[in-house]
């Protein structure tokens, strides 16, 4: 019996439907993420019931998904994988394979904080190279509600980015609130920065969250104290956040086609982080994550880590730096073995008139460029280098139009891209520290001069 038939069968013998209609929409898909030749994938269902009656659509929904579940899950036919193709050193170079489609790695995530990455639209993102998003369940579950996306058909379709979305837990957001939050065992209360109401969240409750989400990839909800802190500070949030993670797990539960990654933490300490390994390896995950840094710490601390924390984590996983950062962060962690990174430092810069070069930082404000021909980066092939002057983006900047966030967010993005695609190569090539030598001496050689 085809997957089509099973969905007609099993909601007439339980929702008794005066009216039902389930639409095979697959071949609309095709060239999309998620399809498979010969179709059902992708399913269109409308039905009138009496047992319907009363009931909110989030109410409906959640009932057709469960009666529906086993068919669900056979839709997943492709399902969470991570292939390590290429080791130079302990830089290394994969495939992450998700039913939405492939993640390369080393892989940068572009930050799309409330459903967008800001100035953007998703079809420019993605030309940039980009295989993955990242969503923020802190901000999503505020504004417009988890409730909301899921009704709308989830975050994929709400935001039009049709590939994998990686969402936080809302952890270090809520953390960072300081004086608003108030944590226990349970989870954290805290007030919104929107409006002052009052939330929970906790690890449960962050795993139904980024499931209504529709999220690919799942994070354990975990505490990020600030860096620096007292060793028993460290070792007590460390604990925590691992007892954080067997919930995080079972609740997660059965999920064909979504990971949920596990949280290493532990600061700066290498007890800690081998401890906090350990009991994540005996929980175990899809992927796993190194959280706690970029905090404070600064790069060369970070790197420290970086040389033993990737290495107490399996080899065969994914291997997710959290929240880097800059170029020389991104090609460092690569380097020490880490396979995924984000930042919303090239969006935030973008809109700051900051733009990565392969030559360093380009500051578009400077009177400098008010009558420069030349592209921000002559190397580069984005739209901004390809149809717009320095001249010009100094001048829509100063005049303030929106159209300069766009092009300098939109030529970091492609930036960014364009190193991690490079990077890739090396690790291929065997020829990682040739090109690291290369990126750093073109750093070093400083803004063309001025003209």
């Amino acid at each position: 019996m085809r997957i089509k038939e099973r969905i007609e069968q099993k909601l007439s013998q339980h929702l008794k439907p005066y009216e039902l209609l389930v639409t095979d929409e697959s071949e609309d898909h095709i060239g999309h993420s998620g399809y498979v030749q010969g179709g059902e994938t992708h399913f269109k269902v409308f039905l009138r019931s009496k047992k319907l009656k009363g009931k909110t659509r989030i109410e409906k929904q959640r009932l057709i998904y469960k009666l529906l579940e086993l068919e669900l899950k056979n839709l997943m036919r492709k399902k969470f994988s991570y292939s390590l193709n290429a080791v130079d050193e302990k830089a290394r170079s994969g495939i992450i394979s998700t039913p939405r489609g492939e993640i390369r790695t080393p892989a940068f995530m572009p930050v799309g904080t409330a459903a967008t990455v800001k100035a953007m639209l998703p079809e420019s993102v993605r030309s940039t190279g980009a295989d993955v998003l990242l969503g923020n369940t802190y901000h999503l579950m505020l504004r417009p509600t988890a409730e909301r996306i899921f009704e709308l058909g989830g975050l994929h379709e709400f935001m039009n980015w049709e590939r994998p979305i990686l969402t936080d837990s809302g952890g270090f957001q809520v953390m960072s609130l300081a004086e608003l939050r108030k944590l226990n065992e349970e989870g954290v209360t805290f007030k919104s920065h929107i409006d002052g109401s009052s939330h929970v969240l906790s690890p449960e409750r962050s795993m139904e969250i980024q499931k209504m989400l529709g999220s690919d990839i799942v994070m354990c909800f975990d505490e990020c104290p600030a860096l620096p802190a007292p060793y028993e500070k460290i070792a007590d949030s460390m604990k925590l956040s691992m007892r954080w993670a067997q919930r995080s797990r079972d609740a997660f539960g059965d999920r064909p086609g979504h990971a949920l990654f596990g949280i290493q933490q532990g600061g700066l300490e290498f007890d800690l982080r081998a401890e906090s390994a350990e009991i994540l390896r005996s929980i175990g995950f899809e992927g796993y994550a190194i959280g706690g840094l970029a905090v404070g710490e600064g790069q060369e601390a970070m790197f420290d880590v970086l040389d033993f924390a990737p290495d107490m984590l399996p080899t065969d996983k994914p291997r997710y730096l959290m929240g880097v950062g800059k170029p020389s962060d991104i090609v460092g962690a690569v380097k020490r073995g880490i396979d995924m990174m984000d930042c919303v430092l090239p969006s935030r810069s973008g809109r700051t008139g900051q733009a990565f070069t392969h030559r360093g930082v380009v500051n578009i404000k400077n009177a400098r460029h008010q009558n420069d021909p030349r592209p921000l980066d002559l190397s580069c092939q984005c739209p901004a280098c390809k149809n717009y002057s320095r001249a010009y983006l100094h001048h829509v900047f100063k005049s303030q139009e929106i159209i300069s966030s766009m092009l300098i967010t939109w030529h970091n993005l492609h930036y960014y891209q364009d190193l991690m695609e490079k990077m890739r190569k090396a690790i291929s090539n065997q020829s990682f520290a040739e090109f690291e030598l290369d990126f750093n001496e073109n750093l070093s050689l400083g803004d063309l001069e001025p003209i």
